[in-house]
């Protein structure tokens, strides 16, 4: 396609370029030119609520932030009537605002209202600033909102209703006192709000404020307000006689006084899949906020309430700072030398006694991929064992089984920008909004903004399902068949890609034919989805130039997700919605390197870049690699952490080093897990916490989180992505990196890596799929995504000239479905759904040291349909006993229509050993992933009950107010509105 020419336009009698549409202020930023704005943000485009940017084009003043590049466009901006109509803006900017830069938590060189007025050179803050009749709102435990320093332009609206799409946010223009409103003027944490902070990363001002910044900000922040308020007062009374140029001046100089203790370092999320990078602000070890920039690659400005807010854990006064050795069954602190000679030398000796397979190794899904590689390498060339695995086989190993099987990579089709294009997106299994939250504010944009169709396949009606254009609530088990018949009904009625499958896919006969079973009929009576909901959901799909296809932990975690993920693959086949924009298969990785400890080799099966280990050609490569003999290396695939946990229990393993991962909570049947870890002769944690692990093993390795390391993540959509040192480490905890490194030296293999920087040209040196990763490729915000051809060329979207199969094709692969291995029955009646909730994360060790976190979801709950309270006399507070064939919990009841008939829901957050002391260890036959979501269980309702579990300040119960974002026209039309310069009745109001 030819790339579009420049246009030329021009600005001040200077001729500038640039491409057509780009936004004048942004062409201005280019050149070096700075158009007073206030509004006006990248990421949200232009509001036209600050009237600071007026320009003159053709003697008719226009607002700068709305213009954009065109050919022959002329524009003046130094004009005395464009002059005074950004003076006026501003002053009624400043008339709404209460300027005390100097004592300002926000005053840290990056405040649009404070930079705006210095470059504007205004003299005096011209209309008399009056208090708001409004209380400051101190209700989020994360940030502030102040109106008597909000200048209403609205960014905060604009990002909640548009960017975040949570449609918390609006201003009253209309009332006589216009401010920001949380759900049409609730509290903030009575409200809908789910403290994503998009509305304060935006915010031009200190209107909104993250509340770590109080009194850590600046020389002047940390004195109380008794002083403050003198201080303020004092000031603006000499403003109005000296005007505002001198205290500007000072407050110019206060931030520059600022900078040498303020630290802002380039990191990666430790949470989720998505991979959102930002800048971490510091000041010594006090984390001050989170700050994400247009420039992040996967999530620009957003983030989510763990993201934003939920680092209290590295400063944690229960981080482990010392190696613990266990002695007399109690631990006591060691040094690192006796703690790593204790480890090399009992690991060491567990091999020479009882062979290379008696020992088992789980990689971190949170730590780097350098540390992902190096875990491997100690199994596999110093243990000479594939026993090594980490924990996608918990969650996504079927799911990358299934698109091994049909298109060749386990990793999602494209980008998270595929995504938001794509005419249809259909998410099965995925609680998006929870799980995934930036990616799913992008599909909600998407949808609101732009009329995306959207399908949503759950047996749990969370909030993407309530937005769907179409909702289908399956019965447990059960997407093969309709995914199945969704494939056939696409041959039946001509909307199969005939030429895509003729061009590009096998086995299609083949595949048509082991269809037959799949009518709409059949689909209907096993899934209980009506049949005109099956054939809505075909012809949406069908007919679409372009689908995406989400799925996660609701089609993996069953005794046959591989099948089904298989099937989900096979849909988008037979339509031809892979390799091209838009379209392809998205399973959503859970944990913020969860994908790239599979890509780095912690598989029991695939070396790094997944090249089988039985593979006499990959096993050179990496033998040469390595610099060892192929023979040292075995070629008998290993076993995953599951089969590792069963094999302790009957004493083949005898060892295990497991890294940063909460097993004794995570896996299934707890009880066989704990009495597992019992029957070992030796096992070493590396961890930052004491975990529930932990307390089992013989060597406590204390391991730093991500933000006192470097290293690299690949998100979701196989972005790599480098993320830098923010803290110094802990007491003496250390890198894992560093860790393994020093393992190894004392097990006879010194490496030398002194940056993780040669751990990652090692493997790309060795592995085809990483051969152009660099950290100089992955400098800054720059990213890649596997795989990476050695010139760094990378691949977006994968698939566009055929499939990694040795003939270039995709595989159509011929299904059967098969019933759940465990059931509701007769006794054990009920359904018991689980996974996690927005708030909090896994095994909570990181989530759980946060107050304000955990006062959002205090405690645990268990969630019961209105038609079963009713059926068993449960109400709101109640506490239920659940048993399933394994043992019994109790937790109090939540009654909503999330759930439906006899399916109960649990979070997997609380409550140690909680749900995994009922789940069972029936697992997916091809890759050992237990069926967490397959446990029946039975309900006892119990004589007690407790306040609603979830509190009623919680987001769920709140009412969101949607609009259109910033509604800038009501404001317009009000009485005291004028046009600048024209000079207003009421500054403040407008």
């Amino acid at each position: 396609m030819a790339k579009e020419r420049n246009c030329t336009l021009v600005f001040d009698d200077q001729k500038l370029s640039g491409p057509p549409g780009t936004p004048l202020v942004d062409l201005l930023e280019r050149y070096g030119i700075d158009l007073p704005h206030v509004c006006y943000h990248p990421s949200l485009g232009p509001l036209e609520t600050c009237d600071a940017c007026w320009v003159e084009v053709d003697g008719e003043l226009k607002r700068g932030c709305a213009l954009r590049a065109e050919e022959g466009l002329s524009i003046s901006s130094q004009n005395a009537q464009a002059r005074a109509a950004r003076e006026e803006g501003m002053d009624r900017l400043l008339a709404k605002h209460e300027l005390y830069c100097t004592v300002c938590e926000n005053n840290n060189g990056d405040c649009a209202l404070h930079n705006t007025m210095v470059d504007m050179q205004i003299p005096i803050q011209r209309y008399e600033f009056k208090r708001k009749p409004y209380p400051k709102d101190t209700s989020s435990p994360f940030y502030t909102y102040d109106p008597d320093q909000c200048i209403l332009c609205g960014r905060c609206v604009e990002a909640c209703q548009n960017v975040e799409v949570n449609e918390t946010l609006t201003i009253d223009f209309a009332s006589e006192n216009p401010r920001v409103l949380w759900d049409g003027g609730k509290e903030i944490n009575d409200s809908s709000c789910v403290h994503c902070g998009h509305c304060v990363t935006v915010c031009p001002c200190n209107a909104l404020l993250e509340n770590s910044m109080n009194q850590h900000a600046g020389p002047f922040t940390d004195m109380p307000w008794s002083l403050k308020r003198p201080m303020i007062e004092v000031v603006k009374t000499l403003e109005t006689t000296m005007g505002a140029t001198p205290v500007s001046g000072l407050s110019e100089m206060d931030s520059q006084w600022r900078q040498p203790g303020l630290k802002k370092t380039k990191t990666v999320c430790t949470y989720c899949g998505v991979g959102c990078a930002f800048e971490m602000w510091t000041r010594d070890r006090h984390i001050l906020k989170v700050q994400p920039t247009p420039e992040a690659p996967a999530n620009g400005i957003s983030t989510c309430i763990k993201g934003k807010f939920a680092w209290d854990f590295v400063n944690s006064e229960k981080r482990l700072t010392m190696p613990l050795i266990r002695e007399n069954g109690r631990f006591r602190e060691a040094g690192w030398d006796e703690a790593l000679d204790l480890v090399a030398r009992r690991l060491l000796e567990v091999r020479d006694t009882h062979g290379p397979d008696s020992l088992g190794f789980i990689g971190s899904s949170k730590a780097t991929n350098e540390e992902a590689y190096l875990t491997q390498k100690i199994a596999r060339l110093i243990i000479g064992t594939n026993n090594v695995d980490n924990s996608s086989r918990y969650c996504q190993n079927p799911a990358t089984k299934g698109l091994f099987r049909t298109v060749g990579y386990g990793g999602d089709a494209g980008s998270i920008q595929d995504i938001e294009r794509a005419e249809v997106v259909v998410i099965v299994g995925s609680n998006t909004a929870e799980n995934h939250p930036v990616i799913a504010s992008k599909i909600k944009a998407a949808h609101k903004l732009r009329g995306q169709k959207l399908i949503v396949v759950d047996p749990r009606k969370h909030e993407m399902a309530e937005r769907a254009d179409l909702y289908l609530r399956p019965n447990a088990s059960t997407d093969l068949v309709w995914a199945s018949a969704l494939s056939r009904y696409m041959f039946d009625n001509d909307l199969a890609d005939r030429p895509f499958l003729e061009r590009w896919v096998n086995n299609v006969d083949e595949y048509r034919q082991s269809l037959a079973p799949f009518t709409l009929e059949y689909a209907e009576s096993l899934t209980g989805i009506a049949r005109d909901d099956l054939i809505e959901a075909a012809e949406t799909i069908g007919r679409a130039r372009s689908v995406c296809l989400l799925w996660a932990m609701g089609i993996t975690q069953h005794s046959h997700g591989s099948d089904t993920s298989t099937a989900l693959s096979n849909l988008l086949l037979v339509t031809g919605n892979y390799g091209k924009p838009g379209t392809g298969g998205y399973p959503m990785r859970g944990h913020n390197n969860v994908q790239g400890a599979s890509d780095f080799g912690c598989l029991r099966n695939m070396y790094p870049g997944y090249e089988k280990v039985s593979d006499p050609a990959a096993r050179e490569r990496w033998a040469k690699g390595w610099g060892v003999r192929p023979e040292r290396l075995s070629d008998q695939v290993g076993e995953g952490n599951f089969l590792m946990v069963q094999s302790a229990e009957k004493g083949a393993i005898k060892a295990m080093y497991i890294i940063g991962e909460e097993t004794a909570f995570s896996d299934a049947n707890t009880h066989n897990v704990h009495s597992a870890f019992e029957e070992l002769d030796f096992m070493v944690v590396q961890d930052l916490f004491l975990s529930r692990t932990a307390e089992f093993a013989d060597v406590v390795l204390p391991a730093c989180p991500s933000v006192e390391k470097e290293g690299s993540y690949v998100n979701t959509e196989r972005r790599i992505q480098r993320s830098y040192q923010v803290l110094e480490p802990l007491g003496d905890s250390r890198p894992d990196w560093r860790i393994l490194t020093e393992l190894a030296a004392r097990m006879g293999h010194d490496w030398g890596y002194t940056h993780p920087s040669q751990i990652m040209a090692e493997c790309a040196r060795i592995s085809p799929m990483f051969a152009g990763v660099t950290y100089a490729r992955l400098a800054g915000w720059k990213s890649l995504q596997w795989p990476v051809a050695a010139d760094g060329t990378d691949s977006p979207l994968l698939y566009t000239d055929g499939f990694p199969n040795e003939d270039g094709n995709a595989n159509l692969h011929p299904l059967e479905w098969q019933p759940p291995e465990e059931a509701a029955d007769e006794e054990y009646d009920l359904s018991l759904d689980n996974g996690r909730m927005l708030e909090q994360f896994q095994g909570a060790n990181q989530t759980g040291r946060s107050t304000g976190i955990w006062g959002q979801v205090p405690h645990g709950f268990v969630e019961v349909s209105p038609e079963l309270a009713a059926e068993r006399g449960i109400e709101e507070g109640t506490w239920v006993r659940l048993s399933s064939r394994r043992d019994s919990i109790e937790f109090p009841a939540v009654i909503t229509n999330r759930v439906a008939g006899h399916t109960l829901f649990l979070p997997i957050h609380f409550g140690k050993p909680g749900v995994n002391a009922l789940t069972g260890e029936h697992h997916d036959p091809d890759v050992h992933t237990p069926a967490y979501k397959e446990t029946a269980v039975k309900l006892e309702v119990l004589d007690r009950r407790s306040e609603p579990p979830l509190p009623t300040t919680n987001y769920r119960y709140g009412r969101r107010t949607p609009s259109r974002g910033v509604e800038v026209e009501i404001k317009w039309a009000q009485e005291e509105y004028y046009l600048p310069p024209q000079t207003p009745t009421n500054p403040r109001k407008i």
